[in-house]
């Protein structure tokens, strides 16, 4: 398998890279990071023109015809310096489900919008009882009349806090833990019954609390087939983990870099720290983990979009696995190698760490991967 990138990818890398660099500082984040939503709607309309959130869509609709690899180039460098835009949770999750399963009248109405960067939207389906697995709905969806009525939860919903449009999965037959009976509805983030609550992550993101009382949506809201959105709603979350660990490798890419050029500043005892044979060894497992992250994040984004679900679930698994493992280690000895300086706030490494510790916990933690990769056909252990 050719990993290398053309011209075109080259050039999207580097449009992003000096994006990253100059509108979206570190330091930007950490001014947004105390408010809601978290995130700025004008630098949210400028990757709009940008062409990046219309880079996974067909020409036919609008898009760039683009496919998740062109995606996770993107969020690599969004996660360098932690970019808080809704990238992942507008484009990935909401944009690339209704693209692929929603009416011509529901893209032009909410898809088109959102690649234009005019809103954004987000995609809810865990619940206090889920732990990762997405039949595990319960949040009702009952039939009145000609339309449906919503009653229940979700939480830790990404971006859910701000977004114009939320992309929901309710159940509306069957058990709360069945496979068949889910559906996924559109809700405006306006509609009425709806309550939503920012919350404030440890990484400093703003999630979503959001609770649904009586909250009526018409039938032409549908997206896919009734009873049968949990097959919408994997792929979906298969993409996001894929997107979660470019998002990561663009992290500890910058934790790697970052640390290396400390090592060749930092003086103990008249001499660089560097040049300590010791450091250069963790350096150099740094650098072997980052090399592992990158192997398997281009396999999930090559994989995450596949019609063959058991190659699509093998490569998004192990590349999340791979992500718990090699994303601890890089924060971690960046923190370490950093010395004192590295737990404190003003430390921007910190940062980084705790972002790699909610990007473990999305979509899946390493436990619930290992699982669920043993479980797939062809495994032997």
């Amino acid at each position: 398998m050719d990993f290398r990138l053309t011209e075109e990818q080259k050039m999207l890398v580097q449009s992003a890279e000096q994006f990253a660099k100059k509108d979206s500082p570190v330091t930007r984040f950490r001014q947004l990071r105390t408010s809601p939503p978290g995130w700025d709607k004008a630098l949210w309309r400028k990757m709009g023109e940008l062409g990046w959130l219309a880079i996974p869509f067909s020409q036919d609709i609008g898009g760039f015809g683009g496919s998740l690899l062109e995606v996770s180039l993107v969020a690599e460098q969004l996660g360098r310096s932690l970019v808080p835009e809704p990238f992942l949770a507008s484009v990935v999750l909401a944009g690339m489900t209704l693209a692929e399963a929603g009416t011509k009248d529901q893209i032009e109405k909410f898809l088109t919008p959102m690649m234009e960067g005019k809103t954004s939207l987000a995609l809810a389906y865990a619940e206090k009882e889920s732990r990762f697995d997405p039949n595990e709905i319960a949040l009702a969806a009952k039939v009145s009349g000609g339309d449906f009525v919503l009653d229940g939860e979700k939480v830790w919903v990404l971006n859910g806090h701000a977004a114009d449009h939320v992309l929901v999965a309710a159940r509306t037959s069957g058990g709360h833990s069945d496979k068949k009976g889910i559906t996924l509805f559109l809700v405006d983030g306006s509609a009425s019954g709806l309550t939503r609550t920012a919350v404030h992550g440890m990484d400093g993101q703003h999630t979503g609390l959001l609770k649904f009382k009586g909250v009526k949506v018409g039938k032409d809201r549908i997206v896919g087939k009734a009873d049968e959105g949990l097959s919408l709603l994997e792929k979906a979350l298969d993409r996001g983990a894929a997107i979660a660990c470019a998002e990561g490798l663009g992290l500890i890419r910058e934790c790697l870099q970052r640390t290396v050029e400390y090592l060749k500043v930092r003086v103990q005892f008249g001499t660089p720290i560097g040049s300590f044979q010791a450091l250069q060894h963790r350096a150099a497992d740094m650098f072997v983990e980052t090399q592992l992250a990158h192997s398997m994040t281009i396999l999930a984004a090559l994989k995450g979009d596949d019609k063959d679900e058991t190659e699509r679930k093998r490569a998004v698994s192990a590349a999340k696995v791979q992500l718990a493992e090699s994303g601890w280690f890089v924060t971690k000895q960046a923190i370490q190698l950093h010395g004192g300086i590295g737990c404190t706030d003003e430390q921007d490494v910190g940062l980084f760490f705790k972002r790699m510790h909610a990007l473990n916990t999305l979509f899946g933690d390493k436990d619930w991967h290992l699982g669920r990769y043993s479980s797939l056909p062809g495994f032997e252990g």
